[in-house]
């Protein structure tokens, strides 16, 4: 991964401007915004696009970075049916995404005149630059042609796991093997080597196969993406060789173009914020909730959380809560707020009583919590972004995959030993039982020598020691912007 050092700029090679415009999730726009930061870090400039409460509700940028990017609201054109205000998933239930996607196509028009007129000070400097570059998110098929027209050359950023851009394939592999009901996706493309653990359960691949069809939008989600990558000559994907090994090289076969690894933009600003914060800016309920994990053993929490997107049925809350009484540990469970009311009658109760469990109801300040030294392991989606998280800290993780590439995520994880995954049950109830809830958590977090919890903490630190080399994970934001740098329009 040699590089040059692309934070030195001479007058032959001015500053990149990267416009950067993620889909409408917290999920796609954190890694965007930390790219974006890695971009500015390094001399370049960057116009944000977003919709104005996802930017009002963004992590502050870093100060010395502001100058450098620029943050510009457009706002979504209303849709029938999407509540008002709504511009995230996190907005809506999960059964109103799809109108979401109709209020993003809506922004192609006011796009395009933004772009009309910042490619009209070509002349400029920083962010009156012409556009060099425009990352994109995975849902703007629409966007490539805008970007023609004005021929600023476009890279999509896919923030899902390798496993998972491997798993799709490309548009033509998907028109030369056809794959369109639920079975076709419980097993491994014919493009990925054998043996392979990458493929859906039965419930995971029933959401996938709807992905394939069109939604309120009128094109499909896997449409979008396989567009979308089909028409960017450049593909940046969310991974590293360290951590998703002869995946990496597969990807570049795969689509026959330049596929660059961005490293997996890790919140190091926000772990080392973490270590430091004194509370003394906590509100009520963040200071107790602080006081509380000062009051346990080392190691001895279990934090649960499952983002802000994640849709967590009735059904699923009881089977959760059943099941973390069942298993006799410490932790900490993070529920949103259309969660809280669907908890088993007594038990928050039943965890007060016994001084063993917490139980919070809106935002919690993930990262400061993963890295007190109280929490011992976490009880997670598999998001991405979360796994990051936890394995800052070298968490080892109890999984329940709920939809997307998730599922992908948490074979690969149980395949290299950092963690156990919930089975799920097929037919009837909660489609996983508190029991087997109970006893993967007991699996990761009792750990005694010679026990399963001790390899999986052993090897959830060897990923913090992989994240935490900086100058390996810097080496991938090097490369890329050398890259992007090579083969910007001049």
């Amino acid at each position: 991964m040699a590089g040059t050092d692309s934070r030195v700029h001479d007058e032959l090679s001015p500053p990149l401007h990267v416009v950067m415009f993620p889909w409408l999730a917290f999920g796609h726009i954190v890694p965007f915004l930390e790219l974006a930061q890695q971009l500015a870090s390094r001399g370049h400039f960057v116009t944000f696009v977003s919709a104005p409460r996802n930017l009002a509700r963004l992590r502050p940028v870093l100060p010395e970075l502001k100058p450098r990017i620029r943050l510009l609201p457009l706002p979504l054109p209303p849709v029938d049916g999407l509540p008002d205000g709504a511009e995230s998933t996190a907005d809506v239930p999960p059964e109103k995404v799809d109108l979401l996607k109709v209020a993003f196509d809506g922004l192609a028009a006011p796009f395009a005149a933004f772009l009309a007129d910042a490619c009209a000070g070509a002349g400029g400097e920083g962010h009156g630059r012409k556009p060099d570059w425009i990352i994109l998110d995975f849902a703007q098929h629409w966007l490539p042609a805008i970007a023609d027209e004005h021929k600023v050359p476009c890279a999509v950023f896919l923030i899902f796991p390798a496993s998972a851009v491997a798993f799709l394939g490309t548009k033509e592999l998907n028109e030369a093997h056809p794959r369109s009901s639920a079975a076709d996706f419980t097993v491994p493309p014919p493009w990925i080597p054998s043996p392979s653990c990458i493929a859906f359960r039965g419930h995971e691949a029933e959401w996938l196969a709807r992905a394939w069809q069109p939604n309120a939008s009128g094109v499909s989600d896997m449409t979008r993406v396989l567009e979308t990558m089909q028409l960017c000559p450049l593909l940046i994907c969310r991974c590293s060789h360290e951590v998703d090994g002869p995946l990496c090289p597969l990807l570049v076969d795969l689509h026959r173009k330049p596929v660059l690894p961005s490293g997996h933009l890790a919140p190091y600003h926000a772990a080392r914020a973490a270590a430091a914060a004194s509370g003394a800016d906590d509100d009520k309920e963040t200071a107790g909730l602080m006081r509380w994990l000062d009051a346990q053993p080392a190691r001895s929490v279990l934090y649960v959380a499952f983002g802000s997107e994640a849709p967590l049925a009735p059904e699923h809350v009881t089977a959760l809560a059943l099941g973390l009484e069942l298993a006799g540990v410490r932790f900490l469970w993070a529920l949103r707020e259309t969660s809280g009311g669907l908890l088993p009658d007594g038990f928050e109760g039943r965890t007060r009583a016994t001084g063993r469990g917490m139980v919070r109801v809106g935002w919690v300040p993930q990262v400061r919590v993963l890295g007190h030294e109280a929490v011992g392991g976490f009880f997670t989606h598999s998001g991405m972004s979360s796994l990051v998280e936890s394995f800052l800290f070298g968490h080892p993780i109890v999984m329940l995959p709920l939809f997307a590439d998730q599922g992908l995520t948490a074979r690969l994880m149980a395949e290299r030993q950092v963690g156990v995954e919930v089975p799920w049950r097929v037919g009837g109830g909660a489609a996983f039982a508190a029991e087997d809830v109970a006893a993967a958590v007991r699996r990761v977090m009792l750990v005694e020598e010679g026990e399963e919890g001790e390899v999986f903490r052993r090897n959830a630190e060897e990923l913090k020691e992989v994240l935490w080399d900086t100058a390996r994970q810097e080496r991938y934001i090097d490369d890329l912007v050398e890259q992007l740098l090579q083969r910007r329009t001049v």
